[in-house]
């Protein structure tokens, strides 16, 4: 646990010139879809710092809470159940840990947001609600990218092995672009929730669109999905994750106006 918690901090034998790239690539990511809700909520200093804890407890709960569980949820299914048996029914056995990490994570992410929302007096604007849970899984979606482009530059991946077996080697790239507008997208709208006083059931909405985006790894390892099928569902629920948070961010109100300050 501590080892995978320091693991997304410390990148051995990784030279600055990947770490520019790593995570340039990852801010740059971010600004587009940030751009997307057309806000100047990060103007303001206490979004920086909800976007900030975002990013530490969400890390430190897949760490410490979110791995734990899944590794006895996972003891606790080999205990009545054999691996053979187990593997055959994959597609169910692996719904409990996909679960968890739903929950685990946009619990995690809401947190800041929750005790902003707390501190207005339990009283803030849904387009606030949106704007500011939009913020926390910004924060999170682009931290969680600049590792996973870090790790795949740190594991060999040069402009050489781009050219030898093509752009496929990119897609860890390609994939963290749309994850980032999902992670935005989905604590954005559990933020929308919120602020409208459905807060507990617009963390579990939140929670299960996650769940099913991270199905995908269960599809892949079951054989259902080869890489293109998963990078293919993973695009397509992105996006519609997306358009409905971006729905919600636009939708017509004061008199036909749509707002565009928080």
């Amino acid at each position: 646990m501590t080892d995978f918690f320091i693991a997304g901090f410390v990148f051995p034998g990784i030279t600055w010139y990947q770490v520019l790239i790593g995570t340039g690539t990852g801010i740059i990511f971010g600004a587009i879809w940030y751009a997307a809700y057309w806000t100047n909520i990060l103007r303001k200093p206490w979004a920086w710092a909800i976007l900030s804890a975002s990013i530490i407890l969400t890390w430190a709960s897949i760490a410490f809470i979110q791995i734990p569980l899944q590794v006895w949820t996972g003891k606790a299914l080999t205990y009545f159940w054999s691996e053979t048996i187990l593997l055959r029914w994959l597609l169910l056995a692996g719904i409990p840990q996909i679960l968890l990490s739903g929950l685990v994570q946009e619990g995690s992410k809401l947190v800041p947001v929750v005790i902003f929302w707390w501190k207005k007096g339990k009283s803030i604007s849904p387009l606030r609600g949106l704007l500011i849970g939009a913020v926390a899984g910004l924060g999170f979606g682009v931290f969680e990218a600049i590792w996973v482009h870090l790790s795949a530059l740190g594991s060999g991946l040069t402009w050489e092995t781009v050219n030898m077996y093509g752009m496929l080697v990119l897609i860890p790239f390609m994939e963290r672009f749309f994850v980032i507008a999902f992670h935005t997208a989905a604590s954005a709208i559990a933020g929308w929730g919120l602020a409208r006083g459905w807060g507990w059931q617009f963390y579990l909405i939140a929670s299960f669109t996650h769940a099913i985006i991270n199905y995908s790894a269960v599809l892949i390892q079951s054989g259902k999905f080869n890489q293109l099928q998963m990078e293919i569902f993973i695009i397509t629920w992105a996006l519609a994750v997306t358009s409905a948070a971006l729905w919600l961010r636009y939708r017509k109100t004061n008199g036909g106006q749509i707002d565009r300050q928080v």
